[in-house]
């Protein structure tokens, strides 16, 4: 006679399988206390438990699907050692989690010939030394997967309805991996399929400790044996694009194995929505990087803008960012390194011409119009030939002539990288705004270039600068005059030259000569004056610096 328990055996390409090891299922108290004894395959008791079959059939083996805790008594195989052997061989090739035989009167002890072919074959096999009910075995075996599975699809819809919710919402994709990862318990990375890292979340020093060693373990991400490593693909329209990986994850491994299919698939239909619109184009959008008004295929400028920004502030200190920055693919092993800032919008253009060039590196906006740019290089490379180089080539992009690229001293040393990117950010922001500061600007802008200009943005915030600023200028600023105010910008930035000041505001002398003199009357200053001219110059400065 054959009985089975009611607990249905999964659909194929079912995500997730509730199941119970061996090794748990004999920890059980109602097992214990039928004294089960393993007696063979004892290395195979992590073996999942999908369901409970009870049998008494000699046949057994064309019954089951796989997974399956064979429970027996052995009345039908009692006195004949080659049924017994069969029977064991069978069970293996059927792909049984393991064999319980109940001893008894068929069997007062473990038959030989059983245990021995189960442990040729791997397959675990157990031995009850008390009476036990079936029953109960079964009852407690069925009523932990039932709960499995509830738990299962509860947060199967729980995951799905939260991360449908802010995707409607226009909820970013690090939004999306910060609550994966509240799930999980453990650090979420999103992979390239080159294993670059395009985005992570959790906790920031257990993502530290899985990215400090990135290149090596995430080739075994995928492995079956990693201790808590599940990994989701992530594919769009029929093409394979990234990897989701859930680092270290500490609940079941079926319970993994959903939270990362529903992870994947949130995060495929952020891109799908984003691919076709619905939540903005390009990096310029109204969400602000990040944010919704970002495109999916921003997501490396994404990563590469966090471990820039964070470089220069300063709020995670530089040692610590080495990790990160090996795992998104920059070179930082016997480099040098060369901060840039370019005053543009379009990071995306600066990272085109880095991968045209072949220079390893990484960029990404920092504001509006800055876009920082960090290159990896060898020692025995020229760094001040090569930032030219990408220079020129940047400036060479369709309506790009006029972009900017600010640059500080190589940095042999990581921990230097900081404030070279904010000597770089400086440099940058004290170009002014208007065309004509630029006009004799070379290529490359460093520290040196910038002269005033740069001191007075570095004294911008100094009370008695602001002071200074408002008093002079105090004539135009009660009654603004932005007309009045870009002239007077022109005519000290091209060293009071009155016929380029006419040129470049496409008025005749006679017209500049009357916007001068009414500068002159507001203020009451002789801009002829040399002191009294580079007073007003240096009060414009602080005062464009303030407000910019």
């Amino acid at each position: 006679m054959t009985t089975t328990s009611p607990i249905p055996p999964p659909r194929p390409g079912q995500p997730w399988e509730p199941a119970l090891s061996v090794r748990q299922v004999l920890g059980l108290e109602r097992v214990r206390a039928g004294q089960p004894e393993v007696v063979a395959g004892a290395h195979r008791l992590d073996r999942p438990v999908r369901w409970v079959h009870v049998a008494e059939a000699a046949d057994v083996g064309v019954m089951l699907s796989g997974g399956e805790m064979v429970l027996t008594t052995g009345v039908l195989l009692a006195g004949d050692e080659a049924r017994q052997g069969e029977y064991v061989r069978s069970l293996d090739r059927a792909e049984a989690a393991a064999v319980v035989l109940g001893l008894g009167r068929a069997f007062p002890a473990p038959p030989d010939v059983m245990r021995r072919a189960a442990e040729r074959c791997g397959l675990p096999m157990v031995v009850l030394h008390r009476p036990f009910p079936f029953a109960e075995l079964t009852e407690e075996v069925q009523s932990r997967l039932l709960r499995r599975k509830f738990a299962a699809v509860s947060l199967s819809e729980a995951v799905r309805t939260e991360l449908t919710g802010l995707i409607t919402a226009g909820a970013p994709v690090q939004r999306l991996l910060d609550e994966v990862a509240r799930h999980a318990g453990c650090p979420v990375v999103v992979t390239n399929l080159a294993h670059r890292v395009l985005g992570t979340a959790g906790e920031r020093a257990a993502v530290d400790d899985v990215l400090r060693d990135w290149e090596r373990i995430a080739r075994q991400a995928g492995a079956a044996s990693a201790d808590g490593w599940i990994r989701a693909e992530l594919s769009c329209r029929g093409e394979r694009w990234g990897r989701l990986v859930l680092c270290g994850f500490r609940g079941e491994r079926a319970a993994g194995r959903l939270l990362a299919d529903r992870a994947a698939e949130g995060l495929v239909l952020h891109r799908m929505l984003a691919g076709d619109g619905i939540h903005g184009q390009g990096t310029g959008g109204p969400g602000g990087p990040g944010g919704p008004g970002d495109s999916w295929d921003s997501w490396e400028e994404q990563s590469a803008r966090s471990l820039l920004t964070d470089l220069v502030t300063g709020a995670v200190p530089a040692r610590q960012l080495l990790p990160r920055a090996r795992a998104a693919g920059l070179p930082v092993n016997r480099r040098v390194f060369v901060p840039l800032v370019v005053r543009e919008r379009e990071p995306a253009r600066a990272a085109r011409v880095l991968r045209r060039l072949g220079l390893p590196g990484i960029a990404a906006r920092l504001a509006d119009d800055h876009v920082a740019v960090l290159l990896s290089l060898a020692p025995d490379q020229d760094a001040r030939a090569l930032t030219a180089h990408f220079a020129t080539r940047l400036r060479a992009e369709p309506d790009n002539s006029r972009a900017v690229v600010a640059a500080a001293d190589a940095r042999a040393d990581w921990t230097d990288v900081p404030a070279g990117l904010r000597e770089a950010q400086h440099v940058a922001d004290a170009v002014a705004d208007s065309a004509t500061a630029a006009l004799d600007l070379p290529p490359v802008v460093r520290l040196r270039d910038i002269h005033l200009r740069g001191l007075v943005r570095l004294l911008r915030d100094d009370p008695h600068v602001q002071s200074f600023a408002e008093r002079e200028l105090d004539g135009l600023l009660r009654g603004p005059d932005e007309d009045l105010l870009s002239v007077l910008r022109t005519y000290l930035a091209t060293g009071r030259n009155k016929s380029r000041t006419a040129q470049l505001h496409h008025v005749s002398r006679p017209a500049l000569y009357r916007r001068l003199e009414a500068i002159q009357g507001r203020l009451g200053v002789d801009l002829d004056d040399f002191e009294q001219a580079a007073s007003v110059h240096i009060a414009l400065l602080a005062h464009d610096a303030q407000q910019g």
